[in-house]
């Protein structure tokens, strides 16, 4: 992996206003983007976010002057959470850490999605927030392989791969998605 020009926890920090009620209304539209664009895709309305963060569209547009820096924010913030699920999760049995931050993982994919249709997979965003996720997801794929309790024979890219091809497909509920990753997972586990 290369070094990127953005390291993705700045990328919402220095956007992020400093006065209180001016970061509370920041964290609410981030909040209410990431709910709306997870309902309706990149094709969201913007007067829908706002209402949902119980603010005007001035500040919306105060805060992201485009849909663009919106969405490249909601998707940096996804993946600062997804790096510090892979530090909360680092603790645990190898298998369990890796299984946890997978299930996190899988969270992530819905907003994922519905930004990403509205980004270049080439931008400097999607790039570091790729890099930033690699170099914290990584390491538990490696500790499980250390461990002798997942296959070796399969890199982080293939998994999440994976994973991401199970997420796409289209389940009756989230309990039928997370039986059919049980099961996908299984195959990843060696040594059960």
């Amino acid at each position: 992996m290369t070094a990127t020009p953005y390291p993705v926890s700045e990328i919402v920090a220095t956007r992020r206003p400093h006065r209180k009620d001016a970061a509370r209304n920041y964290d609410a539209l981030i909040t209410a983007a990431r709910e709306a664009f997870a309902e309706h895709g990149a094709e969201a309305s913007l007067e829908d976010i706002a209402r949902r963060a119980g603010v005007g569209i001035a500040t919306l547009y105060r805060n992201f002057p485009t849909r663009r820096e919106l969405f490249e924010t909601v998707y940096a913030d996804e993946v600062n959470a997804l790096c510090r699920a892979a530090v909360e999760v680092a603790d645990r049995e190898p298998w369990d850490a890796l299984v946890a931050w997978l299930n996190r993982f899988t969270g992530y994919m819905v907003t994922k999605r519905a930004v990403r249709e509205a980004l270049n997979d080439e931008s400097g965003v999607i790039t570091a927030c790729r890099d930033s996720m690699y170099t914290a997801g990584g390491p538990l794929l490696e500790r499980a392989q250390a461990a002798g309790v997942a296959r070796t024979d399969m890199d982080f890219v293939d998994l999440l791969r994976m994973v991401a091809g199970i997420t796409a497909t289209a389940f009756d509920d989230d309990t039928q998605r997370d039986r059919v990753l049980s099961i996908a997972l299984d195959g990843v586990r060696t040594g059960r």
